[in-house]
């Protein structure tokens, strides 16, 4: 999995706080009825589930990739740091204590992963492929549905902005994910279908965060970034589906799971100077 550090922040925390402050006043952030230190926890919540959402693709994808033979080895270390990394969320979640409703989702989200968890270990057919892809849409709805009601307890604007950026970082998985399914079973006009919409999704995600109030220059730096790797990936995923496309696509999706892993981290920042 790429890297989830922060990217340094090349400006001032004066200007940081100004930026943010001027769009506190634009009616972003409401009132919060919740502690400091719960706001706080909530924006790492927010973006820890959210990042389910991208993992339980990147899996998918990267168990494709395997039947495929596209950078075997590679594809391995994905699917090992992806399941570490949703393992290490859930230990991190349990020590919080959320209402009964979001602990009832999260407890689905833990639920479908482990559905997960057990496919993946089978070797890889064309059938298993299609199921692990089922199975890691599962976890997606539900990582989103959990997502979603974080999202709502923060009463946070800018938790919104953490859910899209969250959301463009799914997105660059499972367009790779549905590509080497369409590599899979090239007759499938749903993952055609799909990968269209997908692909028109991201493209108003990256518009719709450039319009933000909410910016920095290491979040704008970051969204130009995006717009640029979204370029190369997009003409990947025009590629016929063989082997020097599959090779594209892999490689393009990592790049840009890497500039849109560190925009939703740099959200996060943003959210949580907002509620601190």
């Amino acid at each position: 999995m790429a890297s989830s550090a922060l990217l340094p922040l090349s400006s001032s925390s004066a200007s940081r706080r100004q930026a943010l402050r001027a769009a506190a006043a634009l009616g972003l952030m409401a009132v919060l009825p919740l502690s400091a230190q719960a706001r706080l926890a909530l924006s790492s919540a927010i973006n820890r589930t959210a990042r389910n959402r991208a993992l339980s693709q990147r899996i998918a994808k990267a168990y494709a990739q395997l039947l495929l033979g596209v950078f075997p080895d590679r594809a391995r270390e994905i699917i090992n740091t992806a399941r570490q990394l949703v393992r290490a969320g859930f230990d991190e979640m349990a020590q919080q204590e959320w209402p009964a409703d979001v602990a009832k989702l999260l407890a689905e989200l833990r639920t479908q992963s482990d559905r997960l968890d057990a496919l993946i270990v089978q070797a890889p057919t064309k059938d298993s492929v299609v199921q692990v892809a089922v199975q890691a849409d599962r976890m997606l709805d539900a990582a989103n549905a959990a997502t979603l009601a974080l999202e709502k307890l923060s009463q946070a604007g800018t938790a919104k902005l953490v859910n899209l950026a969250g959301r463009e970082r799914m997105l660059s998985q499972r367009l790779a994910k549905n590509y080497n399914l369409q590599a899979v079973h090239p007759d499938s006009k749903a993952v055609r279908d799909i990968l269209a919409s997908d692909a028109l999704e991201f493209k108003r995600g990256l518009d719709e965060l450039g319009k933000t109030p909410i910016s920095t220059p290491a979040i704008r730096t970051q969204l130009e970034l995006a717009q640029g790797q979204w370029v190369f990936f997009d003409a990947a995923l025009q590629r016929q589906a063989d082997a020097r496309g599959l090779e594209a696509v892999a490689t393009t999706s990592e790049r840009l799971l890497e500039v849109t892993n560190r925009l939703t981290d740099l959200y996060e920042l943003a959210l949580k100077e907002v509620l601190g």
